[in-house]
């Protein structure tokens, strides 16, 4: 039976408009706090603020929002991914250095069960041999290399177009 009430189809019974898809949760790992001070010739000039804007920005283009987090502690990234678990819809995640040394960051990242974009801003693959393994490659759905910090919109871009 209808009263007239066309909006009702797309409304929940509340009257409240459909819940927007959930944040993406941005982590970048230990040292990127130093981002544009440590090593300029390899990493590039932009602050960490500067990377935390840019992922905002193209987050919402998409009409998404992100969640930034940053730490130099392996447990609080973990604890971060934890609470990912049905609160976030994909991570980016920049491990630095855990990249080539963590299991627990990597089984902590099937956690959520939502898709992960591994983000670096050099190429590690160009750099010293221990660079080359990551822990992470194996369960996200993309890596991203090389791309300076321009690689952390290709990696919104990337979660944003795998979910809703």
């Amino acid at each position: 039976m209808t009263h007239g009430h066309a909006h009702h189809d797309t409304l929940p019974d509340d009257g409240r408009p459909p819940a927007s898809p959930l944040p993406i949760l941005v982590l970048n790992g230990p040292n990127l706090n130093m981002l544009g001070t440590r090593q300029p010739e390899v990493y590039g000039t932009e602050t960490l603020n500067d990377v935390v804007a840019l992922c905002r920005e193209t987050a919402e283009r998409h009409g998404r929002t992100i969640r930034a987090e940053q730490s130099n502690h392996e447990g609080t990234l973990i604890d971060w991914i934890h609470e990912a678990r049905g609160t976030a819809s994909g991570i980016v995640i920049n491990p630095g250095g855990l990249t080539h040394t963590s299991v627990v960051l990597r089984d902590a990242l099937v956690v959520p069960e939502i898709p992960v974009v591994e983000i670096h801003i050099s190429n590690v693959h160009a750099r010293e041999e221990f660079r080359h393994h990551s822990f992470v490659s194996g369960i996200a759905v993309s890596v991203i290399a090389g791309c300076g910090v321009r690689g952390y919109r290709y990696a919104v871009d990337e979660i944003c177009a795998r979910t809703s």
